[in-house]
């Protein structure tokens, strides 16, 4: 008890002292710590690939789609494939009520059968017919005119009268008129002559009906035209088509594309050839290489927008038409370039960026220029060095104020 009140008195009579001994203490502190400025956290300007990337989101899309439709007028008889199912080239999509097509078919086909057998009949039979008749028409003749010479000689002996003598001379002209008529049919069913002629042509025109007739009785098939897949179906059993209409979309197998659309501001930085990385929404984890083939030079009124397409370098079998895509662009490399992270850049959008800039213990305004943005890095054209040390903490400085650097 003696003890504590020993230590009371020596409070009551030194303990002034002392409390201003600890005030100028706290004051001389914080004076050199307000002289030293506040304490900064820096990062050095440094060298690193920059790599800047566009990301865009789009569908997957054939170079091009084929609608398919009937040629002819008819009634839906069957539809074999269904929407999605992959087919082949020349596979039956739909087939339409071909009954009359047929009964068609079968009449021109008959047509076809009773034109070669006339020729037939011209070639084989009425032609040495009209050669017999010929041979028998010349010797007429020759029976005529002897018959002539004859009772011409009898005439002038007085054994005949002028009536006998003309009624000869009618024998023969007969006879020649016949040859001449008999020769004319000769000619006529020959090769080249009327009747043949006829006859081939007859041939060729039923032929020909009957290829048509064939051809549109083929129409009652709309097949395949190439192997795909098919990704529409307008069209049932029972249906009444009209030729034209649009019954099937097809997908042909081949080169995939990916369709994204791009801000028109970024347009300056898009390039044919450029590569970039895509992955379908529905398997993120199966990122595949694309390159653009395609920048669409009008740009969309509603959107702002340019359509930008790109080739699928390598299949892919996960890929669906219509499909959505996320799509990194690859716009723009440089290796080694000089850097620091965007975040230290004051108006970094603006005109006259800059940065505050740690110069002999004193936080310095310094203007920079800019070139390519990667992430969260920004190409340092000019105003810096290598190793400079930009200040990252805290923003609110001035120009020229002390600081200290955190350790």
């Amino acid at each position: 008890m003696g003890r504590m009140n020993a230590v009371w008195m020596w409070i009551r009579h030194h303990g002034g002292p002392l409390l201003w001994g600890l005030l100028v203490l706290v004051l001389v502190a914080a004076s050199l710590r307000w002289w030293l400025g506040p304490q900064v956290q820096t990062e050095a300007v440094q060298r690193r690939d920059l790599l800047q990337t566009l990301v865009a989101s789009g569908r997957v899309a054939t170079p091009h789609r084929v609608n398919m439709g009937a040629q002819i007028t008819g009634t839906v008889a069957r539809v074999p494939v269904s929407e999605g199912q992959v087919v082949r080239a020349g596979d039956v999509l739909v087939e339409l009520a071909s009954t009359e097509l047929q009964s068609a078919r079968r009449q021109a086909q008959q047509a076809v059968v009773q034109a070669q057998s006339r020729l037939r009949q011209l070639t084989e039979l009425q032609a040495p017919v009209v050669q017999q008749t010929l041979r028998q028409a010349q010797a007429s003749l020759g029976t005529a005119r002897a018959s002539w010479q004859r009772s011409l000689v009898l005439f002038e002996q007085g054994f005949i009268g002028q009536a006998a003598l003309d009624e000869s001379r009618k024998v023969w002209a007969l006879a020649d008129a016949q040859v001449l008529a008999a020769q004319q049919q000769v000619t006529s069913t020959q090769a080249g002559g009327a009747e043949h002629s006829l006859a081939v042509g007859a041939v060729a025109e039923a032929q020909a009906n009957a290829e048509g007739v064939v051809a549109k009785a083929a129409y009652a098939l709309v097949r395949a035209p190439a192997g795909g897949q098919l990704i529409g179906r307008n069209v049932e059993v029972g249906d009444v088509v009209q030729a034209g209409k649009v019954l099937m979309t097809l997908s042909p197998e081949g080169a995939m594309q990916l369709v994204v659309q791009i801000d028109e501001k970024k347009l300056r930085l898009l390039a044919l050839g450029q590569q970039a990385l895509a992955s379908a929404d529905a398997y993120p984890q199966q990122p595949f290489k694309a390159q653009v083939v395609s920048i669409n030079p009008s740009i969309n009124a509603q959107t702002g927008a340019v359509e930008v397409k790109l080739d699928v370098l390598e299949p892919q079998q996960t890929l669906q038409q219509d499909m959505t895509v996320s799509v990194d662009l690859m716009v723009a490399r440089k290796p080694q370039a000089l850097a620091l992270p965007a975040g230290h850049v004051h108006d970094i959008g603006g005109a006259s960026p800059w940065v505050w800039l740690l110069e002999a213990g004193h936080a310095v305004r310094h203007p920079v220029r800019l070139g390519l943005r990667a992430g969260p890095w920004v190409e340092v054209l000019d105003g810096l060095r290598e190793g400079d040390a930009v200040i990252a903490w805290p923003t609110a400085l001035r120009d020229g104020q002390r600081v200290r650097v955190q350790p």
